[in-house]
């Protein structure tokens, strides 16, 4: 039996999700398919134009990550758009305060810190903003 207080998804909703979750699962595959091969050869590879593409080519399997999101955004509805967008609008606001404010830190002192670390900080703010945003609409 449904609980009333939990969402009901429609058929196309599933069927969109189940799309979403193979196209940006493919793409992770793809781009750790990309990855490894990257690391493990890429460094060891003499300077120049050939060890520069060997290391970068995972960032195809990234763009095809980025085009299976903006399909998903543009098959939600108004409603669902709306929430992604302002989600994602705020975890870059905090993903700029926090890299602004370590910035700052480096210059007193702190580790500089990889360019891969802003990623780990909007994915988290996206995911912790979506899911705080969840939980108080259900309140």
């Amino acid at each position: 039996m449904h609980n009333p207080a939990e969402p009901r998804f429609s058929a196309n909703e599933r069927k969109h999700s189940q799309q979403y979750l193979r196209e940006l699962g493919g793409s992770i595959a793809i781009y750790m398919a990309l990855l490894i091969p990257s690391l493990l050869y890429g460094p060891g590879m003499a300077d120049g134009m050939a060890k520069t593409a060997a290391l970068t080519v995972p960032v195809l399997g990234f763009f095809l990550m980025i085009w299976a999101i903006a399909r998903q955004v543009q098959r939600m509805d108004e409603y669902q758009r709306s929430l992604t967008l302002e989600s994602l609008s705020l975890a870059a606001a905090i993903t700029a305060a926090i890299t602004f404010t370590y910035g700052f830190l480096e210059n007193a002192g702190y580790p500089r810190l990889s360019m891969f670390v802003v990623w780990g900080i909007m994915g988290s703010a996206w995911a912790i903003t979506g899911l705080l945003r969840c939980w108080a609409a259900k309140r």
